[in-house]
């Protein structure tokens, strides 16, 4: 029996009804790379208790989103801007305290990547600049062609899983960490110093997390695999870099 990834829907409109949805990318490149089962999560944090889902899940993927996490989960009284998912807030923070808390892993791209930040009590910003997303309104392909480099930190849990200390990256997020979390460890950095990856070790849980989309290109990125490879070893037990001991 493979692990199980529970991997958190969002609520969005489907026609004129809400509707959990998730992008198909994020579910098949998390299922093939990391060779897990999976199964989704709503966000419906009034009907569902984190701590009944936790214990039948090896790991959790927090993907990104459309939307932003609301400025009150992080103490920001200025209203921000949308659209925002607060069910989906809710139902990540109870979730993210329920799986650190037997110990399994929890792994984030884009939102969930700031999702995480704000669990440990870090703030966001917006003010992230032009490097750091594409132009309004444009397709996907374009979007996610808009690129930067990343420097990972030397010797940290992403440069060894990766294998390297460099990369380019996809970069389409409005968002970005203002004040990084408590018992977090930045991983990577933009040119600019803003935070692009981080990880945690919370008890037994491993946490890793990175601002951009790995799943977007993995059938033709190594490093993108290399993320999903990771989450997989995460779930069975086994370092994040591959190697014992």
């Amino acid at each position: 029996m493979r692990p199980v990834l529970g991997i958190i829907a969002c609520n969005r409109f489907s026609g004129q009804e809400m509707a959990q949805q998730v992008q198909n990318r994020y579910i098949v490149k998390a299922l093939k790379y990391a060779d897990v089962a999976g199964l989704i999560v709503p966000a419906l944090p009034d009907l569902i208790d984190a701590r009944e889902i936790a214990p039948r899940l090896d790991g959790i993927l927090l993907t990104g989103s459309p939307s932003n996490v609301a400025p009150g989960r992080y103490g920001d009284a200025e209203p921000g801007e949308g659209p925002f998912d607060e069910d989906r807030d809710a139902m990540v923070l109870a979730l993210v305290d329920a799986m650190t808390a037997r110990g399994r892993p929890v792994f984030g791209i884009c939102r969930g990547f700031q999702e995480l930040n704000v669990a440990f009590g870090g703030t966001l910003r917006r003010d992230v600049g032009d490097a750091h997303h594409a132009e309004e309104k444009v397709t996907l392909g374009p979007m996610f062609a808009h690129q930067h480099a990343v420097a990972l930190t030397p010797g940290g849990v992403l440069a060894g899983a990766l294998g390297t200390e460099t990369l380019m990256v996809n970069s389409v997020h409005y968002q970005g960490i203002d004040r990084l979390g408590e018992g977090l460890s930045v991983e990577a950095r933009a040119p600019d110093g803003l935070p692009e990856a981080l990880s945690a070790r919370i008890g037994d849980a491993p946490v890793l997390a990175v601002q951009w989309h790995p799943e977007w290109d993995a059938d033709e990125n190594p490093h993108s695999q290399a993320y999903f490879r990771a989450l997989g070893r995460a779930l069975r037990g086994d370092p994040l870099n591959g190697q014992s001991g």
